[in-house]
Formats: C-alpha cells, structure tokens, sequence
C-alpha cells in the first residue's frame, strides 16, 4: 500500500508526463535595504511567476535558471548553484505536472534586448506583495522562505 504522498504522485504521473523544470528566483535589494522579487507574465494567462523551463539534457538546472531568466526577463546576475526548493503545478491545458527546481538569482543587470522582452511583461515586487501576487501555491511558500534566509 503506497502511503498519500506516493499515491498523490502516482496519480499525477498517470494522468499525464511529470516534466523537469527550472526556474529562477531572481532578487535584489532596495534603496532601503528590503527585498524585491522580480516576476514575469505567464504568456497564457498574464499570472505573475518566476522564469522558468525546461532543463535540457545534460544542463544543470542552477545553468537552466539562468538561462531561463535571461530569454524571460533578460536578467543576468549570480545563481546558487544549490537547489532553494521546489513546487509542482499543472497548465490549464495540460495533463502534465511540472516539477520546478528553483534557484535563488541575485540580479545586477537587465539587458536591454533579451528573446522574449515583447511577449512578456516583467515586474519587480517587494517581497510582502509578491508573496500575495505568485500564482502557485508552492512559489508562495518558497517566496515565505525567504524571509528566514539571509539574502
């Protein structure tokens, strides 16, 4: 007998494909010294989240993220290396479950030109609003996180 975890999982799995992803939990400080979170559009439903996408074979996800927030929101900045956390979440118009490794990003730049910079919309939140603006429940609990870390 599988225990509710595992059978939740398994109920996932069978219903559609789990995809690995990575995303980037891209932040900076303010003037005052508080936390901002950086958050992009999603292009289905304009929902605010963090960039993230597929982890392509052999790439590390810490390198996805990076990646990711470069072609979303051309962001550049440090990565950890060091998976933060991770959250699930299904599309509207998808059977699939996707699994998101997230990397904590300390932005230092925004480029001016990056791929999606006209499909996407990008807004930096302070972190109280993000916690209520992300549109996964797990990205809020990551997002809770970061309170008790030392940024």
């Amino acid at each position: 007998m599988l225990n509710e975890n595992a059978q939740t999982e398994l109920t996932k799995t069978m219903s559609g494909r789990a995809v690995a992803q990575a995303g980037a939990l891209c932040y900076r400080r303010n003037e005052n010294g508080g936390v901002e979170i950086l958050f992009v559009g999603s292009r289905r439903n304009g929902r605010w989240g963090i960039p993230k996408g597929h982890v392509e074979g052999g790439e590390a996800s810490s390198a996805a993220a990076l990646r990711e927030a470069f072609e979303e929101a051309g962001v550049e900045g440090v990565v950890d290396t060091t998976v933060f956390g991770t959250f699930s979440y299904r599309k509207d118009t998808s059977p699939n479950w996707y699994h998101v490794a997230v990397h904590l990003l300390q932005v230092s730049r925004i480029a001016d030109k990056f791929p999606e910079k006209h499909v996407r919309k990008t807004r930096w939140f302070p972190l109280e609003s993000a916690l209520r603006e992300a549109a996964q429940p797990g990205l809020q609990m990551l997002l809770a996180r970061i309170t008790s870390t030392n940024i």
